[in-house]
Formats: structure tokens, sequence, C-alpha cells
């Protein structure tokens, strides 16, 4: 078969849903500036669908440095590689405070989250060496393994019985390979919201010989009493030997960064591919990095501020009646139960109706029957954009139960 044919008769799982759902309940265009109030299909609704915890993304003194590095540099300098001429002052300034902040020898400022974690897996595990990984471990981090051929283990979210018990065998297989072992898991679950169980895990180094690495996307700048993350949380920073995070979420830009030893960071950037053959982080980018740190780091009412959100929006979900699983982080998931054109009726009604924008997870992604509501709180909401939610969320489970949304198994002519 030709290899154009073979897509086009079968485009994937979510491409199926193109013809119903494309621009709105997949590839929906959010316009307007960056925050809690945003134009969908020219109509504002109140947003609850951007990782921009710290409210960061129009934050005036972000907002300012972004347009001065732009205006100084424009967005081709550096240009090249880092690895050939594309390093700078400041980006080596970047990588100096994030290790100082989250307590590592150095760090590598990288292009891209999701593409960082690939490589970051990819070029520091052989076939030789064994990988054992949280059951609900990120895309990026189940696409970096498979690119490296070895053997891997994976234990049930959360389970350190069970991971003990993988432990052992990817101990001995280990050894009889002459490899080693590395542990992945996050900081925090982007979808449930909880926590990895770092605590647990690090305790686990007593017993087995392993390094550790965490994704820590959702975690960085929320979690810990300084914002310096989930390992700073749980106390266990030091038994965390390689620590990643994405600008994608707190920081409210483009790029990321690893943290570890001075040998292991100095290993990755001699020999990370992607960032070896990619153009350098430009300027602007790196300027904004410097900034959203400083501002992480001295701006804890930022912080406080988001936190007095998170906990007022799922202390209320709870009080009328909405399960949030075990969620410990500002993300919320709502869990709902109907079938998938439901879900999509339910939606609607939330867009169109009550003026309220959140994304929706259903099948195939979750099993048939379910749907999740996500809820991204950040400090730039206010306790009114909660209330608001409360009252729409109520609503719309009312119509869910009094079997309101089941009627229209077609949703594309309304949309």
């Amino acid at each position: 078969m030709d290899i154009f044919e073979k897509i086009e008769s079968n485009p994937g799982e979510l491409a199926r849903y193109y013809e119903i759902g494309h621009e709105y309940f997949v590839y929906p265009k959010l316009a307007g500036e960056l925050g809690p109030r945003m134009k969908f299909k020219g109509k504002e609704l109140l947003n609850w669908s951007l990782n921009n915890y710290l409210g960061l993304a129009n934050h005036p003194e972000v907002r300012k440095t972004d347009a001065e590095a732009c205006a100084r540099w424009g967005l081709a300098y550096p240009m090249g590689s880092r690895l050939l001429t594309g390093n700078t002052d400041l980006h080596e300034e970047f990588e100096r405070r994030a290790a100082s902040f989250v307590k590592k020898e150095a760090a590598f400022l990288l292009n891209y989250g999701y593409q960082g974690m690939v490589s970051i897996i990819q070029t520091i595990v052989s076939r030789k060496d064994v990988i054992v990984y949280d059951q609900l471990s990120h895309a990026c981090i189940l696409d970096g393994m498979m690119l490296t051929g070895a053997k891997r283990f994976v234990f049930a979210h959360n389970d350190m019985t069970q991971l003990e018990d993988r432990l052992r065998k990817a101990t001995r297989l280990a050894g009889m390979q002459g490899g080693g072992v590395l542990v992945i898991t996050e900081g925090v679950f982007g979808m449930k919201g909880d926590l990895g169980n770092l605590a647990g895990i690090a305790a686990l180094k007593e017993k087995y010989a392993f390094r550790l690495l965490v994704d820590d996307a959702h975690g960085f700048g929320v979690m810990g009493k300084s914002g310096a993350g989930t390992d700073e949380h749980f106390g266990v920073q030091d038994h965390v030997d390689l620590y990643f995070t994405t600008f994608a979420k707190s920081m409210a830009g483009i790029g990321a960064f690893v943290a570890g030893k001075t040998a292991i960071v100095r290993f990755l950037k001699y020999n990370m591919r992607s960032q070896v053959y990619a153009k350098a982080l430009p300027m602007p980018m790196v300027e904004g990095a410097l900034k959203r740190l400083e501002l992480l780091q001295t701006r804890p009412e930022l912080r406080e501020k988001l936190w007095k959100i998170v906990n007022a929006i799922q202390s209320g979900m709870k009080q009328k009646g909405f399960e949030i699983g075990p969620t410990q982080s500002p993300v919320t998931p709502v869990y709902l139960r109907g079938a998938t054109h439901e879900s999509a009726n339910l939606i609607m009604d939330m867009r169109e109706n009550l003026g309220v924008f959140v994304s929706v997870v259903t099948y195939p992604v979750i099993e048939k029957g379910h749907m999740i509501l996500r809820i991204i709180p950040t400090a730039a909401h206010s306790m009114e954009d909660v209330d608001i939610t409360l009252v729409a969320f109520s609503e719309v489970a009312r119509k869910l139960k009094d079997g309101l949304y089941a009627g229209q198994a077609e949703v594309r002519a309304a949309l």
C-alpha cells in the first residue's frame, strides 16, 4: 500500500473527530489578551484552560522585558547551535540561576520541553541500561524511552510495592547486561493533579542502586516552600539526580531546563543531538526566562494568590458533591459520567450559554462512559470567577443527570 493511502484511510483516533469538532473541541482558537477572559468564536468566555499558573503571561514586567528584548536583539540572535556559534553570557547566566534555585550543581537551558525530555532520556540511556517508570508518565517520557532500545519495566501509578518488585528485576537484568537502572516519574501528574511519590522512591535508594529523573513540568514554580518544585515540597531534592521542567507552565514561555551534577549536565551539553544540531534559544526568550525566574523567586504573593484560587475552587467543587480525585496541585479534574456525545453537548452548553471555557477529556483518551472537565486555576483568576464557575458546573451537572444532553448523538449541525 502507498504510505499516503494508508494515512488517508486511517487518520488516527483523534483525527476522526475532525468533521464534527475541528476548531471547537480540538484546535479551538482563543483570541485576545491571555488571561481569565478570552474570546471564543467572537464571544467572551471565562477561561480555565491555560497553564499560566502564576499569571506571568501578561504580567507587565514580563511584557516589558519581552518587548525590549525583541527590540534590542530581534528574534534571530544568536545564530547557530549553542555548541558552535549560539552560546551567550545570558544563556549561561540563566543556567547558573536555575541550578542554584533548584539546589543542583549545574543546569542546561533547552529549546523545548517535550523535545527536551525525549532527548535527555535518549542521551543518557543505552541498550544495556534498564528503565523503570510510572504507569501514568507523560507522552514525552514514553517517546524518549522508545528511542533508547533499552528494556523497560512499568509500575502501577505511585505503587511503591510494585516499584520495588520492578527494581529487583531491573537491578538483576542491568547487572547481567553491564548497565545501570534509571527510574523516571513526574512531580505533578498533569491529568489527575496528584503528586509523584518522590519520598517513597527516594527511600528505596537505601536498598537499590538507581538514578532518579523527575519531570516536574507542573510542579516547578508551584510546589514547595519557595516554588522550587515537588522535590522541595517533599524535602528530597538531594535524592533527585536529574530535575527537569518546562517553561510552558508556570514560566509562561518557550524553553526548558534540566539540572543535576556538573559532569552529567556537561555530558548532556555535548551529546544531546536535539540541542547540538538545533539553533540556540533566541535572546528575547532567554531574557524573558530570566525575568520570569526572577519574579517566580521574588514575588511569593503570586504563588499565594494561585493557591487561594486553587483552594477555593477545589473546596467549592467538593462541597457541591463533585469528584475531583486525589489532586494535590492546581490541576483540578472534575470527573463526570456520560457518553461522548453527552460530553460534547455539555461543553457546548457551558460555552454557548453559561460563558465558561474548560477543556474536556473523553474517549479515546479515557474509558467510554466517562469524561473529565479539566480546570487550571491561575493567579490571574478572581474569587468572582470561582463563584461563576461553581454555578455553571452545578447547572451542567443537573442537566447531565436529567438526561438533557443525551438526545443528540450528532453535534456537527450545531457547530
